[in-house]
């Protein structure tokens, strides 16, 4: 049998992000493409094979909610984990209320994200069993 690992996409705008992050993700056994911004990974082969998208807040151009929204006119209903530099609270309450999965404040820690993406891909693996 052959095993496709899941593909979670990363669009950030900032260089080391985008290739920092992508490394972390695959060591916890992820398929991983990154994007500069959210015209380009709309504008993707991999918009609809992804499976959990990680966004930037704060971007040039359309932001990462603006986003959010956009895939929401689509019908795209992948998870979306938020982060974002700014330390604000209320701001990452909203992004929750209106349909992330999470929201991280830069800098995180590596496990921070690995639970986060278990509980995104376990929460699915329950879905589709159900």
């Amino acid at each position: 049998m052959d095993f496709k690992e899941p593909l979670v996409s990363v669009v950030d705008d900032d260089d080391s992000v985008r290739e920092a992050l992508p490394d972390l993700v695959r060591l916890f056994g992820f398929e991983v493409r990154a994007f500069s911004s959210a015209t380009e990974f709309l504008e993707s082969e991999w918009l609809r094979k992804t499976e959990c998208l990680i966004l930037d807040v704060a971007m040039p151009g359309m932001s990462g909610p603006e986003l959010q929204e956009e895939l929401g006119r689509r019908g795209i209903t992948t998870p979306i984990v938020f982060i974002t530099a700014h330390k604000d609270e209320q701001e990452r309450l909203s992004l929750i209320r209106s349909g992330a999965a999470a929201c991280l404040f830069k800098p995180f820690s590596a496990i921070a994200l690995s639970q986060t993406l278990d509980q995104i891909f376990s929460r699915r693996s329950s879905l589709e069993t159900s």
